[in-house]
Order: C-alpha cells, then sequence, then structure tokens
C-alpha cells in the first residue's frame, strides 16, 4: 500500500537555496532552488515493510541518515519548484510501490497446435524432396 503524498506532507521539510546556472543577477539574489527532506527511516507514517521498500527501491535518493532528498531548481519560482519536487516525490513513490502484472501460463490451442504440426511436415516434405534419389 503506497503512503499518500498528503498524508506524509506534515513530515516533509523544504529548503531554498541559491540556484546554479545561467541567470544573470536575479540568480545571485533570489533562492529558487527547493531541496526536499523527507525523513523515511523516522517516519511515524510508513510502517516497517513501506520504510524497507522505499529504502531500496530509492536507494540513490536517500542519504546516510535515512532521509530521502529532492532538489528542484528547473523553475525561477520557488513556488513552482516546491510544487515539482511534490510531483517527483509522487511519481517516485508510484514507481517504487508498483506491482506488475503476474503473467499466467497459458496453454497453446488446439488449432495452434495443429497448424504447427502441419507446417513441420510440409517443410520435411519440402527437405525430403530436395534430396534426390542418390540416397
Amino acid at each position: 500500500m503506497q503512503p499518500d503524498i498528503n498524508h506524509i506532507g506534515p513530515e516533509l521539510k523544504f529548503t531554498a537555496s541559491r540556484s546554479s546556472g545561467p541567470g544573470g543577477q536575479h540568480v545571485n539574489k533570489v533562492n529558487t532552488r527547493v531541496t526536499l527532506r523527507w525523513d523515511v527511516a523516522n517516519s511515524n507514517l510508513l510502517d516497517r515493510e513501506q520504510k524497507e521498500i522505499i529504502q531500496q527501491k530509492l536507494a540513490g535518493h536517500i542519504n546516510s541518515q535515512g532521509e530521502l532528498l529532492l532538489s528542484v531548481q528547473d523553475s525561477r519560482s520557488q513556488l513552482q519548484n516546491k510544487e515539482t519536487a511534490l510531483n517527483r516525490l509522487n511519481d517516485l513513490l508510484n514507481q517504487a510501490f508498483h506491482r506488475p502484472k503476474t503473467r499466467k501460463t497459458t496453454k497453446p490451442t488446439k488449432a495452434s497446435v495443429q497448424k504447427r504440426l502441419d507446417e513441420k511436415k510440409k517443410q520435411a516434405a519440402k527437405k525430403r524432396l530436395r534430396r534426390g534419389l542418390d540416397e
């Protein structure tokens, strides 16, 4: 069962810092990069199984203290970057808790078995005719 992004909201911490890259003087004045921190290891809203799934499947986003980190600097707006960080967290949780469908083994139909055997017989007859009379 995947945790709901709305329920874990109180456990999320956001920090703002200066964004890198081009942007002129604006970049040097405004803290637009948003870093989302979520202490998965000490979360009260997750059970042990959910914590293990997150720590296994999202290991690349979790630091040594057990915090999940997401940094976003796509926009010049701190608010948009915060929304983007929440969307990315939601996408990561969807990926982590996604269970692929189990494959159901099926039998070939009688018609497909018969068709395969007929094709084999035709192929064998074709090869037999190519051999010639010497053998």
